[in-house]
């Protein structure tokens, strides 16, 4: 009877849970959050029912936290792993203005600012007019502006959070490296991302009424400038079925300037960019997590737990693939029994699993060392096209149009190819004003525009209008542009983000998911010393040796290479991304070779193997940028005050001098 075949289960079915109950944690902080500002929201007409829940306060907290909750299905739909590492902030915002992912995040915050604002606008009692209908006189209802000019204010809010939401990328889950040293935190899940929020809420807190009150200036240049007249024609045609509203869309005098409604909108203002902040912090807190449950590896509970981690290993799509990697690197590092199971697992379809998970690992790393191979070269030429049959060529040339009884004299032809050969030379010389066509006129004809260029133009001119000093002048007028930030975070083109994306690809770079790979390769490596039964482990050992010090010394040749760019003002070659990486694999590389250097005769590893592992292993110094040498001043040296009697002396001397010549001559 044959035997029944275990289901894989994929590596999705053990993450997808996880993240659901994380999102739940940031779930309720976001709960919590809204039920504050859901009782700040409120009129404070009696504290007993402001801050009981079954009140107008549970149903404000409602409003709320659908407000948040659509931020936390935004950040859903567009979170990614890795580090934007490519292009300056313009061309970022140039990519990001083709994207449909730009406008629905714009959309979503808009939808959250609006839902605050109305509820806030229900809360408020008739007294502070802050209705959309007001009544002066009898029954003639009239369009208050207030709430138009506080909507407006919140929609700007919404857009200024969306520039910030592509600045900083806050749709990026920053995946931390596993500790190296194995042992466990004392804090781990929820504890530690709850006390990180904690801690950051004083600073967020002040950071978001920084932001209500930098949004205020620009909503009255906006609403007094561009959108007044428009809203106001708008949402008068849309209140006009429901009140008895004049037809005429005349504006009354703008009166925003009220400081209660100012203070108002600063106020609303902040709660809502509080809101949003600690929404996304909750989300990027939560969801990076240690791939653990009950602190067990995600699938220590599948029937097959070492198929479905090669399901995740596998996987094209990067964040199920880091998970999946830092969930290798943490069983190497701390779970014996699941680290001696991929020992033992040797009849495996498609080979060992010490095979599949050291190829895997060893396409990562050496990945990095195929981009560095691959700078500065030139593209690969395209296929050649292949030639298309043409019809058959004319034998004879074609009849002449010219007319019959026209006569030309002979020295026709030569005028003509005289002053054909003047005019191209003109059309050259136009085409490059500021270049002598050295090599396309003859020497005569090049002397003469030297000698008109030496008398039109000056040295300094000369010297001013070559392409090497426009272009540093050009520089230097960045330079003076980056002292601003809004310059600055446009133009800059940091080392940091373009060698990252050099070493560790673009336009995402996710330094993990290469650290996590060379800890489970040098773990596994070290403990199959004792653990690995069968001996599968030692025959790789020399090829991870050489492969770890490769990359390290390629690397750190290609940093020393890399162009800055003038923009970056520090002037310094530190990459935290791929340090980070670099790192982790030195410490694997000594980790590796002290336990297997013994054993270097049986292993095949040469001398000169050792001793590059070795160099490889200690961090080079990387220089740090020179100071701009100051150009050099005219000095004039200060003569020290001379005594009288030495000034005599020295104006004596010449007519001495002057006496003696004479009286050889007369001599």
């Amino acid at each position: 009877m044959a035997a029944t075949a275990v289901r894989r289960a994929p590596y999705k079915d053990f993450l997808q849970p996880a993240l659901h109950r994380r999102f739940t944690s940031t779930a309720t902080v976001l709960l919590a959050v809204s039920y504050v500002e859901a009782a700040l929201l409120g009129p404070w007409n009696s504290l007993l029912w402001t801050i009981f829940p079954i009140s107008a306060t549970g149903a404000r907290t409602l409003f709320v936290f659908a407000a948040g909750l659509a931020i936390l299905i935004l950040r859903i739909a567009q979170y990614h792993v890795g580090r934007r590492s490519s292009g300056s902030g313009w061309q970022t915002l140039r990519t990001s203005l083709t994207r449909f992912a730009t406008y629905e995040t714009a959309f979503w915050y808009m939808f959250s600012s609006g839902a605050v604002c109305q509820t806030y606008l229900w809360s408020m009692s008739d007294t502070l007019a802050l209705r959309w209908i007001t009544y002066f006189s009898g029954d003639r209802a009239r369009l208050n502006e207030r709430p138009l000019y506080l909507s407006c204010y919140l929609a700007v809010c919404a857009l200024i959070q969306t520039v910030q939401h592509f600045q900083f990328d806050l749709d990026r889950l920053d995946l931390r490296i596993s500790n190296q040293s194995g042992e466990k935190q004392r804090n781990s899940g929820s504890e530690a991302s709850s006390q990180i929020i904690l801690k950051r809420i004083p600073a967020v807190f002040i950071q978001s009424a920084v932001h209500a009150a930098i949004a205020l200036p620009i909503t009255h240049i906006a609403y007094y400038f561009i959108f007044r007249s428009m809203l106001w024609g708008w949402v008068l045609m849309f209140l006009r079925p429901f009140y008895n509203l004049s037809k005429s869309n005349i504006m009354p005098p703008f009166s925003a300037f009220d400081g209660f409604l100012l203070v108002r909108c600063i106020y609303v203002g902040t709660l809502v960019f509080f809101m949003w902040a600690v929404a996304n912090i909750a989300f990027s807190s939560f969801m990076v997590q240690e791939p653990l449950k009950h602190g067990k590896p995600l699938t220590s509970e599948a029937k097959d737990p070492n198929g479905s981690l090669l399901n995740g290993l596998k996987s094209p799509k990067m964040p199920v693939k880091s998970f999946a990697m830092w969930e290798l690197a943490l069983i190497a590092q701390n779970f014996d029994v699941r680290r001696q199971a991929i020992f033992d697992d040797i009849d495996r379809k498609g080979g060992p699993m010490w095979s599949q998970v050291y190829a895997i690992c060893m396409d990562a790393i050496k990945s990095i060392e195929t981009r560095v191979d691959e700078y500065g070269k030139p593209a690969a030429p395209a296929p050649p096209v292949q030639e298309v049959e043409e019809p058959h060529r004319r034998v004879s040339a074609p009849l002449r149009d010219d007319p019959i009884f026209t006569t030309k004299s002979r020295g026709g032809g030569a005028w003509k190819s005289l002053e054909h050969g003047a005019v191209k030379s003109l059309e050259q010389v136009a085409r490059a004003p500021g270049a002598p066509p050295a090599s396309k006129l003859s020497p005569v004809v090049q002397k003469t525009w030297l000698e008109a260029k030496d008398r039109m133009l000056s040295k300094e001119q000369q010297e001013a209008m070559r392409p090497e000093h426009i272009k540093g002048q050009m520089e230097q007028f960045g330079l003076v542009l980056m002292q601003f930030d809004i310059f600055s975070s446009l133009l800059r083109q940091e080392f940091r983000d373009e060698f990252a994306g050099t070493v560790l690809g673009g336009p995402y770079a996710e330094p993990s998911l290469y650290a996590h790979a060379a800890i489970a390769l040098s773990e596994l490596a070290a403990c199959s010393l004792k653990e690995d039964k069968f001996g599968n482990v030692h025959r790789d050992v020399p090829s991870i040796i050489r492969t770890f010090t490769s990359v390290i010394k390629k690397v750190e040749a290609l940093r020393l290479e890399y162009p800055l760019h003038w923009s970056d003002t520090t002037g310094k070659r530190d990459s935290p991304a791929v340090d980070d990486v670099l790192d982790v694999m030195r410490t694997g590389l000594q980790q590796v070779v002290d336990k297997f250097e013994p054993y270097s005769s049986d292993l095949r590893l040469t001398s000169s193997d050792i001793r590059f592992a070795r160099e490889a292993m200690v961090k080079p110094v990387v220089p740090e940028p020179e100071p701009e040498a100051e150009p050099e001043r005219e000095t004039k040296v200060q003569e020290k005050p001379r005594p009288r009697a030495q000034e005599k002396v020295q104006r004596r001397a010449p007519r001495q001098q002057m006496r003696t010549v004479e009286m050889e001559e007369i001599r």
